[in-house]
């Protein structure tokens, strides 16, 4: 019991504080919207003051639209956030703002209580692809939120100890401690951005979390 009330305790303390906050979304039916507008300028300008605020090292990328659905409108390249991410292209700024927020508040601090050591390295399969959704019929018939630098696919997290917490094998790990950590930084992203996919969505997620920040409130 005691082990379950820390946990539930350190996911409420995860759950929304740092760079990029806003009230947790409302919980909609499973349906998953299509491709979000692109922001305005005015928009991009805001969040590209917010990341400097928080001394990120990024680089803002011209506005490009590749045509078929795919673009980059108000994207960065984020060169350091304070812990290293692997593969990482163009992204839009908004879902940056939400992943520095979530790397800094919620991975970094749940290592440290729950593992026992330190967040030196998130390891990702990148960020944008011209690319269709995958992982059901119907998927394949839209755009992804890879095709417009506005989602992530998170898959490993490197602690100072050496260890490799990935999401493929610690999923359903008989490790409490690892289960317990991936769950609850879930439970964190879900807090932050508008879908995120785990490995009980579907088998086309089974080795990583997809995060995009489209104010979906979709949570799986």
């Amino acid at each position: 019991m005691r082990r379950y009330g820390f946990l539930i305790a350190v996911s409420l303390a995860l759950a929304g504080c740092g760079i990029g906050d806003r009230a947790p979304p409302v919980r909609a039916p499973a349906t998953r919207p299509s491709v979000v507008a692109a922001p305005s300028d005015r928009e991009t300008e805001a969040c590209y003051a917010d990341l400097t605020r928080a001394n990120v090292r990024y680089s803002p990328i011209p506005n490009q639209n590749f045509g078929a659905g795919c673009s980059l409108i108000g994207a960065v390249q984020l060169i350091d956030i304070g812990v290293p991410v692997s593969a990482l292209k163009g992204m839009r700024c908004g879902l940056a703002r939400g992943f520095i927020g979530w790397v800094r508040f919620a991975l970094a601090p749940a290592a440290r209580q729950i593992l026992g050591s330190d967040l030196v390295r998130v390891e990702t399969f990148g960020t944008y692809a011209c690319r269709n959704t995958i992982g059901t019929a119907a998927a394949y018939t839209r755009r992804s939120g890879h095709a417009i630098g506005n989602a992530v696919d998170v898959s490993a997290f490197i602690l100072a100890d050496g260890r490799r917490i990935s999401v493929r094998d610690g999923w359903r790990s008989p490790d409490d401690r690892v289960r317990d950590y991936l769950r609850i930084i879930h439970a964190s992203a879900c807090k932050r951005f508008g879908t995120v996919l785990s490995p009980d969505y579907n088998a086309a997620h089974h080795d990583h979390l997809h995060l995009e920040d489209d104010r979906a409130g979709f949570c799986r």
